[in-house]
């Protein structure tokens, strides 16, 4: 295959470049500076996670597009993005990111333009930020801007649901794999390795951040922490899995119960998990608020006398991501009033965590909305999942 190697045809890269540059002369902006590796791999197909030390993507309202990469990232450049003007910041003491993006603004003619800057990511630090204000103040108008490319990226084309529906399709398997692991006696570490095992062989991408998985006195922490755990009986294991395929997401999560004896408490907790997801499935279409799909959970939880254990959220939107998170915005949350359409994606979870009991029950499956009922991408037993040594 000749370079760059990309997953999405030329004539959809110029429509979302297209519907970029619309977005900035609806704002009266002359050029956006990117620094959200999502937005770049969506617009470019750069592939890298270099952006985590400096990547800077600029996108003018008139055509112009420029990678500012370090030398380091080249390689990367050269093999996935299509983007052709590739200008370089190297790494100097004494030298300046943000001179080598007024240089590149200069070279566009961007002296006195209104130029934007995104804010709302992890590859520009609070640093760098105060940095290029400084540096551009008085020779353009920097901007920040709202997150409009995020906005037109909700809605999937048919190529980025391809890869969604791929990435549930190996999920579900990596996932079968990691519940078949455990077993009392064994070390979670070993859940681990048939997960991770099974999507590496898959040609599947490693998850955007680490998926959480703990049994014995880490299952209730719903985020990835050190130190392997020895599942024992009469245990409960996590497992929110995650991977990607071309980086789109796809995610599930249960709780898996060693015997011989098993909480009746938690029985209560997987059957309000069901009736929650089956009543969120119901209505996840177009026309819903997210509102609505986090009342509906609230509600069920209620009406099993367990609303105490309800978190603040109980999903989100998932398509291209990158480490740190697979979580991306819109959440799931009271007040929330986006409302869905047709080819959004969302991993909803119907997450009940008792602090009191130390009990922790889930179902999560991730959907496409469509017109009628979702399209579910990855799949979770209604079943309780009881494993015995």
């Amino acid at each position: 295959m000749n370079k760059p190697i990309t997953y999405f045809s030329k004539e959809e890269f110029e429509s979302r470049q297209n519907q970029v540059r619309k977005g900035l002369a609806e704002r009266n902006l002359d050029g956006l500076l990117v620094f959200k590796i999502e937005d770049m791999y969506w617009l470019s197909g750069f592939d890298s996670d270099g952006f985590c030390i400096f990547h800077n993507m600029f996108i003018g309202v008139n055509g112009e597009m420029t990678h500012l990469s370090r030398p380091a990232d080249i390689g990367n450049v050269n093999h996935s993005s299509i983007c052709q003007d590739i200008r370089i910041s190297t790494d100097k003491q004494g030298e300046k990111r943000s001179d080598h993006i007024k240089d590149m603004l200069a070279a566009h003619g961007m002296q006195g333009k209104r130029i934007g800057i995104q804010v709302d990511t992890m590859g520009l630090t609070p640093k760098l930020f105060l940095e290029i204000q400084e540096t551009l103040e008085g020779w353009c108008e920097l901007v920040i801007t709202d997150g409009f490319i995020r906005i037109n990226r909700l809605i999937k084309s048919s190529q980025e649901l391809e890869y969604i529906r791929k990435a549930g399709q190996i999920l579900d398997i990596a996932a079968s794999k990691a519940v078949d692991a455990v077993r009392p006696g064994v070390m979670d570490g070993e859940v681990y390795a048939a997960f991770y095992d099974t999507l590496f062989k898959m040609d599947a991408d490693l998850p955007a951040h680490i998926p959480p998985m703990g049994s014995g006195d880490s299952a209730m922490n719903i985020r990835y922490t050190t130190g392997r755990t020895l599942i024992k009986e009469n245990d409960q294991m996590t497992l929110e899995l995650g991977l990607g395929y071309r980086h789109y997401h796809a995610a599930s999560m249960c709780v898996a119960l060693t015997g011989p004896e098993i909480d009746p408490m938690h029985l209560k907790m997987h059957e309000a998990c069901v009736v929650a997801i089956d009543e969120v499935q119901k209505i996840l279409r177009s026309g819903t608020s997210l509102n609505e799909v986090y009342e509906t959970y609230r509600r069920v939880a209620a009406d099993f006398g367990i609303e105490h254990t309800v978190l603040t959220a109980c999903g989100y939107t998932m398509g291209a991501t990158w480490p740190p998170t697979w979580m991306e915005q819109p959440m799931i949350y009271p007040g929330n009033e986006t409302v869905l359409e047709q080819n959004m994606t969302f991993f909803t979870h119907m997450i009940l965590n008792d602090h009191e009991t130390g009990l922790l029950m889930a179902v999560g499956e991730q959907a496409i909305v469509t017109e009628g009922a979702p399209e579910i991408v990855s799949h979770i037993s209604r079943e309780p999942i009881i494993v015995e040594g």
